[in-house]
């Protein structure tokens, strides 16, 4: 499976994982499956911690995703076009980078934010 894990999935992940479903950690865990961290997780990460919202070092966060073999997913030209063509179903410009670059690479989305089911992507959890 090829997953694409949302920035607080990430941040669970890495720091406190007893609050993800163990469905959920089970996953991320299993070695057949790859798991994204996409550069929009940590803009969005460096924006909030900017603004004083997360309290996070977004250098240690990427060195922790590296360590535990989470993959870096890029944002390409074809993922900002594609945001474009989205229902407005979800306003979180993050999230829509995400839903877009879940439904052009084919990946699987593991979060517990709703509002992503109402895009054309599998959800994990959500």
């Amino acid at each position: 499976m090829r997953l694409l894990i949302d920035t607080h999935a990430l941040l669970w992940a890495l720091g406190a994982p007893a609050r993800l479903p163990t469905s959920v950690r089970d996953a991320l865990r299993t070695p057949s499956n790859t798991v994204y961290v996409s550069a929009a997780s940590v803009w969005e990460l460096a924006i909030k911690v900017a603004l004083g919202k997360v309290n996070a070092d977004i250098d240690e966060v990427a060195v922790a995703a590296a360590d535990v073999g989470f993959e870096r997913l890029s944002v390409t030209i074809a993922h900002a076009q594609r945001v474009r063509r989205l229902p407005d179903h979800h306003r979180d410009p993050f999230d829509r980078m995400l839903i877009a670059q879940a439904v052009e690479e084919g990946l699987t989305v593991v979060t517990r934010d709703r509002a992503f089911a109402e895009y054309p992507v599998q959800v994990m959890w959500g």
